[in-house]
C-alpha cells in the first residue's frame, strides 16, 4: 500500500502559486523561435552573464542572444519530452513482450499437459492390451485339440473360441488405439518443444526489453534534471535581455507550451472520436518503472481528498475533481494515452510537464495530483468549473 511522503505533503501550498498562466499574449514565442531556427544554430553550452550583460550594449547583439536562450530553453524542453516519451515507449515494449511471454508460457504448458496426458493414454493402453492377450493365453490353451478330444464338450468349446476371437478382436483394437496415443504423444511432446523453446527466446527477449526501459528511464530523469538545472538561470537571463523578469518569461513559454499541449489534445480527441472512440477517455496502462508501490485509484482518491483544503476547495469540488479524473485517466497512475502520449491521472501532456513538482512523476500519484490540481488552479480556478470545460468540449479534454 503507498504512503505519501513528507516531501509531497511539504510542497503543496508552494506549488500552488507557481502556476503558471497559460493565456498570457505570445509576446515572445520560445517554440516560434526554435522552430525557424536552423538545428546547426542551436549552441551547445549556455550563455553566461557576461555574454548577455555585454549583448545588453547592442540592440542586434541582444537580440541574438535572446535568440540563442530561446532555442536553447526550447531544446531543453523537447529533449527532456523527448526522452520522456521514448522512456514511455521502452516502458511498452516490455509490457508487451511481458504479455507475449505470458501466452507463451500458457500455450508450453497446455501441451506438456496435453503431451503428458496422451503417454499416459498410450501407456494405459499397452498395459490393458498386454493384461488381454495374458488372459487370453491362459484361458486358451490348446483349444483346437481340446475340440476333437472332447466331442461332448463342443458347445463350451466353440463358446470359448468365439469369445477368444472377440477377445483377440478386442486386443488388436486397443493395440492400435496405443499406436495412434502414443504418436499423439510424440507430436505434442514435439510441439512442447517447440513452444518452450519460443518462451525462452521471448523470457530473453522480456528481460532486453526491461533493461532498455530502464535505461531510458535513467536517461529521461537526467534529461530532465539537466533542463531543471538550467531553464531558471536561462529564464532569468531572458527577462533581463527583455527588461522583464524570470517569472514573467517562464509564464510566457509555458502558455506557449499549454497553447501546443492543446491543439494536441484537441487533435487527438477528435481522432479518437472519429475512430468511434471517446476523446479523452479510459486510455491504456503503462508499465511503470519501480518496485510497484503504486497508489491504487482510491488511495489517489483518499490522498487528493486530504489536500483539498490547501487550495480552499470543499468537498463539493472533491467530487467534481473525481468526476473529472475519472473520466481522464479513471485516478490511475500509469494511465497512458499512447496517441497523444498524455499520461498520469491528470493525463499531463508532455508527462515530463509533471517534473516541476518531483522527478518521480511517473510513479508517484502524489506528484501527478500536485500538478494536476496546480494546473486546474492556474488554469480553470476550480475543480468544477474544469469539469465543467471538460463536459462542454465534444470530444472531451480540459
Amino acid at each position: 500500500m503507498w504512503k505519501p511522503s513528507a516531501r509531497a505533503l511539504g510542497v503543496v501550498v508552494a506549488l500552488v502559486a507557481l502556476v503558471a498562466t497559460p493565456n498570457l499574449a505570445a509576446t515572445a514565442s520560445p517554440a516560434a523561435s526554435l522552430a525557424a531556427a536552423p538545428a546547426s544554430s542551436v549552441r551547445a553550452d549556455y550563455p553566461t552573464w557576461d555574454e548577455v550583460n555585454a549583448a545588453k550594449l547592442n540592440e542586434q547583439a541582444k537580440q541574438t542572444e535572446v535568440n540563442n536562450i530561446l532555442a536553447a530553453l526550447d531544446q531543453l524542453e523537447n529533449d527532456a519530452a523527448q526522452r520522456t516519451q521514448e522512456a514511455l515507449q521502452r516502458g511498452q515494449e516490455y509490457l508487451q513482450a511481458t504479455y507475449d511471454l505470458q501466452a507463451a508460457t500458457t500455450y508450453a504448458d497446455t501441451l506438456d499437459t496435453q503431451a503428458a496426458a496422451a503417454t499416459e493414454k498410450a501407456s494405459t493402453a499397452n498395459t490393458q492390451a498386454g493384461q488381454i492377450a495374458a488372459q487370453l493365453y491362459r484361458a486358451g490353451g490348446d483349444s483346437t485339440l481340446n475340440l476333437i478330444l472332447n466331442q461332448n464338450d463342443s458347445d463350451s468349446l466353440l463358446y470359448q473360441l468365439g469369445t477368444m476371437s472377440k477377445l483377440t478382436e478386442q486386443t488388436a483394437g486397443i493395440r492400435d488405439a496405443a499406436v495412434a496415443a502414443q504418436n499423439t504423444a510424440d507430436a505434442l511432446t514435439d510441439q512442447a518443444a517447440l513452444a518452450k523453446a519460443e518462451r525462452d527466446k521471448l523470457a530473453q527477449q522480456a528481460n532486453d526489453r526491461l533493461a532498455a526501459a530502464e535505461e531510458a528511464q535513467e536517461k529521461a530523469k537526467a534529461k530532465v534534471a539537466e533542463e531543471t538545472t538550467h531553464k531558471d538561470q536561462l529564464y532569468a537571463q531572458l527577462g533581463s535581455l527583455q527588461n522583464t523578469s524570470a517569472a514573467l518569461e517562464k509564464e510566457r513559454a509555458d502558455g506557449i507550451a499549454q497553447e501546443e499541449a492543446d491543439r494536441i489534445k484537441r487533435e487527438n480527441a477528435a481522432a479518437e472520436a472519429a475512430a468511434g472512440a471517446e476523446g479523452g477517455g479510459d486510455p491504456g496502462s503503462a508499465w511503470v518503472p519501480g518496485d510497484g508501490s503504486i497508489m491504487s485509484p482510491g488511495e489517489a482518491q483518499a490522498y487528493a481528498s486530504s489536500i483539498m483544503g490547501s487550495y480552499g476547495w470543499d468537498g463539493g469540488q472533491f467530487d467534481c475533481l473525481v468526476r473529472l479524473w475519472i473520466g481522464e485517466s479513471g485516478w490511475r497512475a500509469n494511465a497512458l494515452n499512447e496517441s497523444s502520449g498524455a499520461y498520469g491521472i491528470p493525463q499531463s501532456l508532455p508527462a515530463n510537464k509533471m517534473a516541476s513538482v518531483a522527478d518521480d512523476y511517473l510513479t508517484n500519484a502524489a506528484t501527478q495530483i500536485i500538478w494536476g490540481m496546480n494546473y486546474i488552479a492556474g488554469r480553470y480556478g476550480t475543480p468544477c468549473s474544469a469539469l465543467s470545460t471538460w463536459n462542454a468540449r465534444d470530444p472531451h479534454w480540459y
